[in-house]
């Protein structure tokens, strides 16, 4: 799926309509004025900078795909075959429901197909991953409303505060104006970390020394459609879900962004550390409960990260993963593509 956005007229000739309707990367944003979502062919070959990026995600995930090719070694397929796999599926943090049925799909499909090989069971383990992750692939769509503001929640340690930064720099290069919101006003450090992503960005930020998480939030709602922001950034307070105050905390916040614009907040992501396992599965649980979220950015899939757990989520929370992150750089944040990530745990 491509998100379209008809870009704010250039000082300088530019044939826009033209460039606008050239085939993109899957997720990509454009501008921020108008938004025209349309489905455009997925080109054949990755773009040189997106082919990096998922090398370096093979990499990162290079031990779970070691294991799991490792299943596939012999020369039959056999009840070993599948015990091997239920076992290497469960240490790659895919959950006992996702690995159930991804066995219960490989059986029926060999079943169906009468293929003989492993390596054709790997083929068809591919594809299946691809459906089950499927779901979770969809484009973080900006311009519907102006500001669209976007509320950020996750555990303190997740990456939260960084991930803004990292999606601050992906909206900005792609046209749109961003306001920052400091409402994680518990973190003594928040509000200083922030404030050096909007100096790296070289955006605005609404930052307020032991302000009301809420009032900071309506504030910079306020700003941002006073000063005709394209996007309000929201960084809200990150203490364990299970902490019933830190949620009753969030869900005020979201009732007073209401009361500055009745139709926000437009999007609620979550941020997941990668490396939390089905801790991650529960975390999503519990903040959409509280919430209702409408996107994920899974982080820190940079070295240790098992990625399984990303289908877990698919089969029992499937919320899109609008962005997934490899590193601590500001242009290591990347959209999510089910084929891509399959390909990346099994290869």
């Amino acid at each position: 799926m491509f998100s379209f956005f008809k870009k704010k007229p250039p000082p300088a000739p530019i044939a826009a309509p033209v460039a606008a309707l050239t085939p993109l990367p899957s997720g990509s944003l454009i501008g921020s004025a108008l938004v025209t979502p349309i489905d455009i062919p997925v080109p054949s070959a990755a773009p040189p900078e997106r082919q990096k990026w998922l090398d370096k995600l093979k990499a990162s995930l290079g031990k779970t795909a070691s294991s799991i090719s490792a299943v596939f070694g012999g020369s039959v397929i056999d009840e070993a075959l599948y015990e091997g796999l239920e076992d290497a599926l469960l240490m790659a943090d895919a959950g006992v429901p996702a690995t159930q049925f991804l066995l219960q799909e490989l059986r029926r499909k060999v079943r169906d197909s009468g293929v003989t090989h492993p390596v054709a069971l790997k083929n068809i383990l591919t594809a299946t991953l691809t459906d089950l992750l499927l779901p979770l692939e969809k484009a973080l769509v900006i311009g519907e409303h102006r500001p669209t503001v976007i509320m950020v929640a996750g555990v303190n340690g997740a990456g939260k505060t960084t991930s803004i930064g990292k999606l601050t720099k992906h909206l900005s290069n792609e046209g749109a104006s961003v306001l920052l919101a400091a409402a994680d006003t518990f973190r003594a450090a928040a509000r200083e970390q922030l404030s050096i992503w909007a100096d790296r960005n070289l955006v605005e930020i609404i930052s307020q020394e032991g302000g009301d998480p809420a009032a900071v939030s309506f504030d910079a709602v306020s700003a941002g459609k006073a000063r005709g922001k394209d996007v309000v950034l929201i960084d809200t307070a990150g203490r364990l879900p299970t902490q019933l105050h830190l949620m009753e905390e969030l869900k005020k916040i979201k009732r007073v962004i209401q009361k500055a614009d009745a139709s926000a907040p437009h999007e609620v992501l979550l941020v997941i550390d990668g490396n939390t396992g089905q801790n991650a599965v529960a975390q999503v649980r519990s903040f959409d409960d509280a919430l209702g979220l409408t996107g994920l950015i899974v982080t820190k899939l940079d070295g240790t990260a098992k990625g399984g757990v990303l289908a877990a989520i698919a089969r029992e929370r499937p919320i899109p993963v609008y962005f997934i992150g490899v590193g601590e750089k500001l242009d290591e944040l990347e959209t999510f593509s089910a084929r891509e990530f399959a390909q990346a745990l099994l290869s």
